[in-house]
């Protein structure tokens, strides 16, 4: 795949959009020895990136939400989460009637950087056969960069190598060059691609 295709909207537009802050995760729904594959895989994207993350952002406290389960309506029953979310619930509709088992949403700051972003897993047979170490890295790229909703559609993030999950080289070397200091945080044209491109 070009740059292009990866920042791609169904519907034509590009956009693209990293982190401008310091990346700040939260955990929910794993336990100690997961969770610390969980960080451990972020930590792993934001150092490839050549981003920083941080104890805490100064306006919401963590930036990085992350929510692991076994239903969808355990997503419901998180108070104020609705708040935090917008269209939460008409999105968790959707998602039940089509039996998906992750979904992402982000938020972003007034010049459309990603300001925040919300990872829900429901651990279904297919992510529950998933190794920990697995699931953690392929969200953990997902919410790297703000991609385009078919950027994963024919192939996934990941590969295997020597039965260890790493990350396509392709996909990180397109990580690397989007958090290159001279190029910006948000772009909505696809010349972008083109700057991207140069620097792989």
């Amino acid at each position: 795949m070009t740059p292009e295709q990866f920042f791609t909207r169904a519907d034509g537009s590009y956009r693209f959009a990293r982190w401008a802050r310091p990346i700040v995760p939260i955990v929910f729904g794993v336990d100690d020895a997961t969770l610390a594959v969980v960080k451990g895989a972020i930590e792993a994207v934001v150092a490839l990136a050549g981003h920083t993350m941080a104890e805490t952002d100064p306006e919401q406290g963590a930036n990085l939400f992350m929510f692991f389960f076994r239903d969808w309506d355990e997503v419901l029953a998180v108070p104020d989460l609705d708040r935090l979310v917008g269209g939460l619930t008409p999105a968790i509709d959707r998602l039940k009637a089509r039996d998906a088992n992750q979904y992402r949403a982000f938020r972003f700051d007034a010049d459309g950087a990603i300001r925040a972003a919300f990872v829900f897993v429901r651990l279904d047979d297919a992510m529950r056969a998933l190794p920990a170490a697995d699931l953690a890295l392929l969200q953990a790229v997902q919410v790297i960069l703000l991609w385009g909703d078919t950027a994963f559609r024919d192939a996934p993030p990941l590969a295997r190598a020597h039965g260890v999950a790493v990350l396509r080289p392709d996909v990180a070397a397109l990580i690397r060059a989007a958090y290159d200091p001279v190029m910006p945080a948000v772009a909505g044209d696809a010349s972008h691609a083109l700057r991207l491109a140069a620097r792989l």
